[in-house]
């Protein structure tokens, strides 16, 4: 099931994805980025890192390696990520998930 369409009306990031790989929106404040992502092909997410991050899987499967660690997360199942740890990911066409950045830069909002 798609997101909402408010949801799907809030502006979209500027991610290093195309964008018939993923589809954005995303609720920004000073205080962090809360980001809705439809990943529309399988997709590999290279190791990197950055401030605290926290997500949910909405629908479909992301295998994240987190600090050397792999495991699948599921609709339902929830990942944290501390700041400066670094982290990649496989994600399955068809994924949704939520994630919120602490860093309210940590992408650009397309204008």
């Amino acid at each position: 099931m798609p997101y909402p369409d408010f949801i799907r009306a809030f502006p979209e990031i500027d991610v290093p994805f195309p964008d018939d790989v993923v589809q954005t929106a995303v609720v920004r404040s000073d205080d962090g980025l809360v980001a809705f992502f439809t990943f529309l092909k399988d997709m590999v997410l290279p190791p990197h890192s950055h401030g605290a991050q926290w997500g949910t899987v909405i629908e479909g499967e992301i295998e994240l390696t987190i600090g050397g660690q792999t495991k699948t997360y599921r609709a339902g199942d929830s990942y944290d990520i501390p700041a400066g740890v670094e982290h990649g990911a496989t994600i399955r066409a068809g994924t949704r998930a939520i994630d919120v950045f602490e860093e309210a830069d940590r992408y650009s909002v397309k204008a």
